[in-house]
C-alpha cells in the first residue's frame, strides 16, 4: 500500500492529518513545505525559523495564508491551524507528530532532535553533519522513547542504504556501496572564492563549499557505512573514476581486476555517475548469475544497481511516512564504524575559533571509528564550537587536546555523552568495542 493511502488511513482513523513541524524555512524547508503542502493525509502545522517573516512567505507560497504567531499555539493546531515560532525548541513541545528538522547547522539539529525525543516526536533530520556527529546517542534516545528518530529520504545516504536493502532482499552480497560526486575535489577551497558560483546557484557559499572541498561526501559515506554496517575503504576514500556502464568492473576486489582491498565497503565515484547512487552485488549461484548477465546488470559474478537520481526535500516527505505508518527510520546509525574529523585546510594559529563546515579553516575527512579514536581527532561536527590553544599544521587532523571547546552547545554535550557511553560499552560501538575494550 502506498504512504499516500497509508497516511489517509491514518488520518480517517485520528480524524485529521498528521501534524508536521518543521525547523528551517530555508532553501531545503521551503521545498518540504511545498511538498508537504501538497501531500494527503499531513498537514505542516508550525514552522520554526529564527526570522518569522521568512517562514510566514514559505507557508504563503504553499497555499497557506492564515498563520498564527503569538497567543495559544498549541490551541490553534488542534484546531487545525498553522503557526510560526522563531525558537525551534518551542516547536518541539507543540502538539505536532513528527518534527522534521531542516536548518543545514549541526548544533541546531542536534538541540532539535533531542528535545523533541524527549519530547516522544518521531524526529527526522536533513542535516546529516549531526547524524555522523551524534546520531548513535539519537537512535539509542529514540527506541528508549518509543519514537522514530531518522535522516530524511532524499538525501544520497539514505537513497543509497535502500539500495543497499534490496540487494540484500534478493540474496546478493553487497561488496560496494557509493554514490557518484559531481564537482572536481578540491579540498582546499573556501566560500569565498565560489561565492559568484553558489550566487549563480542559487547556493549559501558555505554549503556549496562543503560539497567542493568534500566534506558532504565524507559526511554522506560515514553515514551510510554506520547505517548499513559497511566500512570505509580508506581514511579519506579513494574517488576512483568510474561511468555507470563500468561501476561493476571498477569497485570489485583487486584479485578480480577492480579498486577494492576487500568487500562490504563505501566510497564516492569521480565521472558522469552523479546525481545517481549504487551498489555493487555480488553472486556465485550460476543461475542468478546467468538471469542477471541475461538482463544486463554486468558480467558476473558482480552486478551494478543504479539509482540515477536522488531527490532532496522533494522525496524527503517519504519519512514521515516510514516513522509514522510503519515505525520505522529511513536511515540511522545501527554502528559506529566511521566518523568524519576535521583536517585543516590551510596554518591555524592558537586563539583563532574555527569556522566550522564550508569555511577557510578545516575540512571534513572521513576516518576510520577506530583510527579517529586512537588519534584523538575532532569531530568536524564540533568544528565551529572549537577555539584553537594550539597550531594546527596545514594537512593535519586537528584534536581534542588542540580546541577548546564551547561545553554549553548542544552537540559538544551529546557528543561528550555519547564517546562515555561508547567507552563503558553501553552503545554497540562495532569496530571501536575491540579499541576501547
Amino acid at each position: 500500500m502506498s504512504y499516500t493511502r497509508k497516511l489517509l488511513d491514518r488520518q480517517a482513523e485520528l480524524g485529521r492529518p498528521v501534524r508536521v513541524g518543521l525547523v528551517g524555512a530555508g532553501q531545503m524547508g521551503s521545498g518540504f513545505i511545498a511538498q508537504i503542502a501538497r501531500q494527503k493525509g499531513v498537514d505542516i502545522s508550525a514552522v520554526a525559523d529564527i526570522d518569522p517573516a521568512r517562514a510566514v512567505e514559505a507557508l504563503r507560497a504553499a497555499g497557506i495564508g492564515e498563520v498564527t504567531r503569538e497567543g495559544d499555539l498549541a490551541a490553534r493546531i488542534e484546531a487545525g491551524g498553522h503557526v510560526v515560532v522563531a525558537d525551534a525548541v518551542e516547536l518541539t513541545r507543540l502538539p505536532v507528530d513528527i518534527v522534521i528538522e531542516c536548518s543545514g547547522v549541526p548544533d541546531v539539529a542536534a538541540r532539535v532532535a533531542f528535545a523533541a525525543l524527549l519530547a516522544g516526536r518521531h524526529t527526522a533530520l536533513m542535516t546529516v553533519e549531526a547524524d555522523v556527529t551524534v546520531g548513535l546517542l539519537l537512535s539509542r534516545i529514540a527506541a528508549q522513547t518509543g519514537a522514530v528518530y531518522t535522516v530524511c529520504r532524499g538525501d544520497e545516504p539514505v537513497e543509497c542504504l535502500k539500495l543497499v536493502e534490496y540487494v540484500q532482499d534478493i540474496g546478493l552480497e553487497v561488496v560496494f556501496a557509493g554514490k557518484g560526486k559531481n564537482n572536481p575535489l578540491r579540498p582546499q577551497a573556501t566560500a569565498e572564492e565560489l561565492t559568484e558560483e553558489a550566487r549563480t546557484k542559487g547556493m549559501n557559499p558555505r554549503m556549496l563549499c562543503s560539497f567542493v572541498d568534500g566534506t558532504k561526501t565524507m559526511i554522506e559515506m560515514a553515514a551510510l557505512a554506520n547505517a548499513a554496517d559497511l566500512r570505509l575503504t580508506q581514511r579519506g576514500l579513494t574517488g576512483p573514476e568510474a561511468t555507470v556502464s563500468t561501476l561493476h568492473e571498477v569497485f570489485r576486489p583487486v584479485a578480480d581486476g577492480g579498486v577494492l582491498e576487500r568487500a562490504g565497503v563505501v566510497d564516492y565515484a569521480t565521472g558522469p555517475v552523479a546525481p545517481g547512487v549504487f551498489v555493487i552485488g555480488r553472486t556465485d549461484d550460476p543461475v542468478v548469475r546467468e538471469e542477471l548477465e541475461y538482463l544486463k546488470m554486468g558480467s558476473g559474478p558482480y552486478f551494478s544497481f543504479y539509482r540515477p537520481y536522488h531527490l532532496a526535500s522533494v522525496e524527503a516527505v517519504l519519512s514521515i511516512g516510514e516513522a509514522i505508518c510503519d515505525g520505522q527510520s529511513s536511515l540511522a546509525p545501527v554502528v559506529w564504524n566511521a566518523e568524519v574529523t576535521a583536517v585543516a585546510k590551510r596554518d591555524l594559529t592558537a586563539g583563532r575559533r574555527l569556522e566550522g563546515i564550508g569555511g577557510a579553516d578545516v575540512r571534513g575527512e572521513a576516518v576510520p571509528a577506530p583510527e579517529a579514536h586512537t588519534g584523538d581527532e575532532l569531530p568536524v561536527g564540533l568544528a565551529s564550537a572549537a577555539t584553537l590553544r594550539a597550531d594546527v599544521p596545514a594537512g593535519q587532523p586537528v584534536r581534542y587536546q588542540d580546541v577548546e571547546l564551547d561545553e554549553s552547545s548542544t552537540i559538544v554535550q551529546l557528543r561528550r555523552l555519547q564517546e562515555g557511553l561508547l567507552r563503558t560499552g553501553t552503545l554497540n560501538a562495532g569496530p571501536l568495542a575491540e579499541v576501547r575494550a
